[in-house]
């Protein structure tokens, strides 16, 4: 059993920043690739940001290019996305994923509960 936990959340102002974190449990960690979606209120839920299974490649969406940072620590099987000049336009539940596979190319096996984040102007 796969169990995803993440904690970082809460309500911050507009261009600070906030450090989600995703405890993993169960089967292997650093076998799979990892990733973030989020879903705003009224609508559907959206890719955030992916990595790698030994963090070689990432990809982000183009609206937090640059301004969000996913990692991931294998040694401890946690997995964690800054995120820096937050917009209002951020606020949504944040959930994180592990994949299937050692890639990000297939859709995610695993959720997590969700964790919440606010912006506010």
């Amino acid at each position: 059993q796969v169990q995803l936990v993440e904690s970082g959340g809460g309500l911050v102002q507009a261009g600070n920043s906030l450090r989600l974190s995703c405890a993993t449990s169960g089967r292997a960690f650093s076998g799979y690739a990892m990733g973030w979606f989020r879903q705003a209120p009224g609508k559907e839920r959206e890719f955030v940001a992916a990595i790698t299974w030994n963090g070689d490649m990432t990809n982000y969406a183009d609206s937090v290019k640059g301004r969000f940072t996913i990692s991931r620590d294998n040694a401890e099987n946690t997995v964690s996305l800054q995120m820096n000049s937050l917009e209002p336009e951020d606020t949504a539940v944040y959930y994180c994923v592990r994949y299937s596979d050692i890639y990000y190319n297939t859709d995610p096996a695993y959720w997590g509960q969700g964790t919440q984040v606010t912006v506010s102007s």
